[in-house]
């Protein structure tokens, strides 16, 4: 049985045509945005391998009120821990709280030639694809293993994944490589920027509005240093360094949370904000942070003057690492037949991939959808997209499997 060509990327009729639709349909359904539990996503999938003879290991947060799940489909000698194929996405996804949505954001709506839900692109639907396929899979025999890495809290720093590479690594399994279907529209991707971020607290002293001279405004000093975050970024907007082969092509930097202060005629005591660099490889966001740092201490003196326990201080809040296989891996060559394209790019935003790889699984990510659909109020994928995928993890199953 082969799959049809990817190049024939023609969209389904309905949505109901997707062997994945019911799946795409159920997962969509769990609220599993981030700070909420993923438990309930997980014991449907692991009842529902089960009922495929399918065994499921979990691996939990510290208050169980989340899990991972890493399920193995073994090859027909019996082999479970060498050489197989990974397929990773992550089970959480960003609140839709104050966006305006126009369809019921847990419910897959097929509109057209499209699907809105939340997570249908970032990235439930690439997780759903691969599991409605797996009594295929199973039907055909396999040569190798076939590995299901479902995570939790991908979206907040990835954290669930390091348990389950931790878990992996125990139990003696070791992948040949792995794909992630976090959202390219597709393509395969073999690099993305590293990311790093940070909370600044700034610590001032009360005083009424119109003896300010009395008081340390937090929200002013806070915005100094946003400023100074902006002057950063635009210097690697404007003199780089570049590589063209990102759809970004430089180094970003982005402050996305700020709160301070509790009425205007209130000098404010504090303020806080959340920024975050996404780097290149040859950009050391280390070394931005130091300058960061560094500006912010100037102000120290001047606040100190006025009240002794003024403070500025910097809590880190996440690592990404940076990743870059140069497209040179087996899984790569695997996923560019797969495609049926030489082509490989790179993207901004930052995935599991890079933990995978330095946990010494080499990766590649190829999922439906596009990045500027993510994260967005109306999120959707196309059918054609969703066709897309199906398509490329059925020329998958021709590789490893027998039949």
């Amino acid at each position: 049985m082969n799959a049809p060509a990817i190049s024939s990327r023609l969209a389904p009729a309905s949505a109901s045509d997707l062997v994945a639709w019911e799946m795409i349909r159920t997962l969509i359904a769990f609220d599993t945005t981030s700070r909420e539990s993923n438990l309930a996503l997980i014991d449907w999938v692991q009842d529902w391998l089960g009922s495929q003879g399918i065994e499921s290991t979990l691996t939990f947060d510290d208050d169980r009120r989340k899990a991972n799940l890493f399920a193995t489909l073994p090859a027909q000698d019996g082999n479970r821990v060498d050489g197989g194929i990974v397929l990773s996405g992550h089970t959480d996804v960003v609140p839709v709280d104050g966006q305006p949505w126009k369809t019921p954001p847990f419910v897959a709506t097929p509109l057209g030639d499209r699907v809105y839900g939340r997570g249908v692109t970032d990235m439930k639907s690439f997780s759903a694809t691969g599991l409605a396929l797996v009594p295929e899979f199973l039907r055909r025999g396999l040569r190798r293993p076939l590995h299901f890495a479902l995570s939790y809290d991908e979206e907040v720093g990835c954290i669930g994944v390091r348990r389950l590479l931790a878990d992996v690594a125990a139990r003696g399994v070791k992948p040949l490589g792995c794909i992630v279907g976090e959202p390219t529209g597709m393509e395969l991707v073999v690099a993305h920027k590293g990311r790093k971020s940070w909370r600044c607290r700034v610590r001032g002293h009360e005083a009424h509005s119109s003896l300010t001279p009395q008081g340390v405004n937090a929200v002013q000093i806070a915005c100094e240093i946003v400023a100074f975050l902006t002057q950063a970024a635009r210097a690697f907007r404007d003199r780089g360094g570049f590589d063209p082969a990102y759809d970004v092509a430089y180094t970003t930097v982005h402050t996305g949370v700020i709160k301070g202060g509790t009425a205007l005629n209130i000098v404010p005591r504090d303020c806080a904000f959340d920024f975050e660099i996404r780097h290149l490889p040859f950009d050391d966001p280390d070394e931005l942070f130091r300058r960061v740092e560094a500006y912010a201490q100037r102000f120290l003196p001047e606040m100190r003057a006025v009240a002794p326990d003024c403070f500025i201080e910097f809590d880190a809040l996440s690592t990404m690492p940076g990743f870059d296989t140069h497209g040179d891996s087996e899984i790569a060559a695997l996923g560019r037949d797969c495609n049926g394209t030489h082509d490989t790019g790179k993207v901004s935003f930052g995935t599991e991939a890079s933990l995978f790889d330095r946990a010494s699984i080499p990766t590649i990510i190829c999922g439906p959808g596009h990045i500027a659909q993510a994260h967005q109020p109306n999120e959707w994928v196309s059918l054609q997209q969703l066709a897309a995928c199906e398509a490329f993890l059925r020329r998958l199953a021709d590789r490893v499997c027998v039949a």
